[in-house]
């Protein structure tokens, strides 16, 4: 069933056209994914199907009596009002606290605030959290989410995902959130120069979509191109002479992921990071660290001993309030830590962007600002200009030549990341550099990324984000250690939802009771975790091993098709390397956790 109809919708801010004359359609159930770039007009599109917007022209057609559900990008609620009555209404609490949806919703959202306080008391991210709860809780035939991961930490993200996928209402999201995106949406629709292209499945299946068309188009301009050339060739030679017709095929979809390059040339990085870093990063030294200052906040390393070697590129995870930007802040030397020892390298040139913007100068220049640091930069083996690397992280053309005073949040954000990289450190501390940025500005600077030798700590909730640009998860669990997570994110979660990671609140009350053991008795000396670290890293070399031995195995088996009896001892190899793999994994796991004490 057809609940939301458009035809020949167009609609302008300004001078700009954000849609000319869009046709489509929600179909009941539908699951849809709206991605393109900042100020392209997806908060339009979906205003507009929402109801919350007249287009200027065209026409807007719901089914009768359509519950439709918004989550805006900022709420009203009135200031006086508890949370309870905002979330709830009216609703008796035997009538909610029967109801195991609504109880499921308010402990995943809001399990860690009182319902009773009042929302002027809330911050922002439980703002965003509340008007979610709100909105969840309420039946709707149609759900529009304008950027519903904001605030959110990885595992209120993974929950809302799942959550939204069992619901049978239609689902029209907004987000940057690329894993998101994938684990929600059945469609995806790209606002782009006033029109919607529309896609089957999610951001996955949207980008080898586009990238197909990209190459089917490509396909037909060379065609053009070449018959244009035998036009040519043919009028300067007089009478034409017979040709054959040229030939084109256009591979399959498989065909474009495969023989892909490594994203990152990981020993080549590895060699440019050791010759401009040395041999030391960072070493903490039975750290102690408190997020409000000396011994007071909650706790957030308890004795910890962690380095941070060349070219790391790490991923650094917890709830919201585990401290993550307090290690960011100690890394960067804003703080020091309550006992113990940090050891920065001295050939350490470090740039840290943080959650605050920058003060930058209002009365200049977009351009001038980033020249003002450095013109030329290189990125692995190639140089930049200021202007190149503008124009990658989406100020393109005359949007270099704009007055800082009058960009937007988001363009100060990749504004101050630019300026950052210019700068050419060789130690990046990023806290959540995503926010504020669309897709195609965070594949550009993935891009970016994948050619900077360097050491890369990041913090950040877009899941999809964090495992394309790291290489290892570390997370704070509130134990006061940091644990390595050779499962990434997916171990994390697990841990969380087994209950063996511990609430920051609950570190911060009972420090020694949240580890669980008598820490004196766990020390490991200096010592023995230099022997310790040493095997580790035989045994990340062995694991790395045992994967190509995999990989040509694999290709071995591709090759063999036909042989059966070949097949079968390639089968046998292949199992015997899975065991020993997963024999090495497990004891790479068990001394990671002994270094970790």
């Amino acid at each position: 069933m057809n609940l939301v109809n458009l035809e020949s919708v167009s609609h302008a801010f300004g001078p700009k056209a954000l849609l000319t004359g869009v046709s489509l359609g929600v179909e009941a159930g539908e699951r849809i994914g709206v991605v393109g770039r900042n100020g392209g007009g997806k908060t339009t599109l979906v205003s507009i199907i929402a109801g919350e917007l007249t287009p200027d022209s065209g026409r807007v057609t719901h089914t009768r009596n359509l519950r439709v559900g918004v989550l805006a990008q900022r709420d009203l609620f009135d200031p006086n009002a508890p949370i309870r009555d905002i979330v709830l209404g009216e609703k008796a609490e035997h009538e909610w606290a029967g109801d195991a949806q609504v109880r499921e919703i308010l402990a995943n959202l809001l399990g860690d605030l009182d319902l009773s306080a009042h929302a002027g008391a809330l911050s922002g991210g439980e703002r965003r959290r509340t008007a979610l709860a709100k909105l969840l809780i309420g039946d709707h035939d149609l759900i529009v989410l304008d950027e519903p991961t904001n605030h959110l930490d990885i595992e209120a993200i993974a929950w809302l995902a799942g959550h939204l996928s069992a619901r049978k209402s239609a689902l029209l999201v907004v987000t940057h959130d690329r894993w998101f995106l994938d684990a929600v949406s059945t469609r995806t629709w790209e606002v782009v120069d006033g029109t919607v292209e529309r896609y089957e499945g999610g951001y996955a299946a949207y980008v080898l979509a586009k990238a197909e068309r990209a190459r089917i188009a490509q396909a037909a301009e060379d065609r053009r191109q070449n018959l244009m050339r035998k036009e040519i060739a043919w009028l300067r030679r007089g009478p034409p002479a017979r040709t054959s017709k040229p030939k084109f095929r256009i591979n399959a979809a498989e065909a474009l992921i495969a023989d892909v390059p490594p994203a990152r040339e990981t020993v080549e990085l590895l060699r440019f990071a050791t010759a401009r870093l040395g041999k030391t990063v960072y070493d903490l030294e039975n750290v102690t660290l408190h997020a409000g200052g000396p011994n007071t906040g909650p706790l957030v390393l308890d004795h910890c001993t962690w380095q941070f070697g060349p070219g790391d590129r790490i991923g650094l995870i917890g709830v919201n309030g585990s401290g993550k930007s307090t290690v960011l802040r100690l890394l960067s030397g804003t703080v020091t830590p309550d006992e113990g020892e940090l050891v920065q390298g001295r050939t350490v040139k470090l740039a840290h962007l943080s959650q605050e913007l920058a003060e930058l100068d209002p009365t200049r220049r977009v351009l001038e600002t980033v020249e003002e640091v450095r013109k030329y930069i290189t990125v692995g083996k190639k140089e930049w200009t200021a202007s190149q690397l503008l124009e990658r992280l989406g100020f393109k053309g005359e949007a270099q030549w704009k007055v800082v005073g009058d960009l937007s949040g988001g363009e100060r954000r990749r504004l101050q990341l630019l300026r950052l990289i210019m700068d050419e450190p060789n130690v990046l501390l990023l806290d959540e550099p995503t926010n504020d940025l669309d897709i195609e500005t965070l594949t550009e600077l993935e891009d970016l990324l994948d050619g900077w030798p360097g050491t890369l700590v990041v913090v950040s909730h877009d899941r999809y984000f964090l495992e394309r640009v790291s290489d290892r998860t570390v997370a704070l669990l509130g134990d006061g250690r940091l644990s390595m997570l050779p499962g990434g994110v997916d171990e994390y979660l697990e841990r969380r939802a087994a209950g063996t990671a511990v609430s920051a609140r609950a570190a911060s009350a009972e420090p020694v009771a949240a580890v669980g053991e008598a820490p004196a008795e766990k020390k490991v000396s200096q010592k023995e975790l230099r022997e310790l670290q040493k095997e580790l890293s035989r045994l990340e070399r062995q694991l790395d091993k045992l994967s190509e031995r995999e990989a040509k195995v694999h290709a071995q088996m591709a090759e063999a098709a036909s042989d059966f009896e070949k097949l079968g001892k390639l089968d046998a190899e292949l199992r015997d390397l899975g065991a020993q793999k997963e024999a090495t994994e497990l004891e790479w796991m068990e001394l990671a956790e002994r270094i970790g004490e």
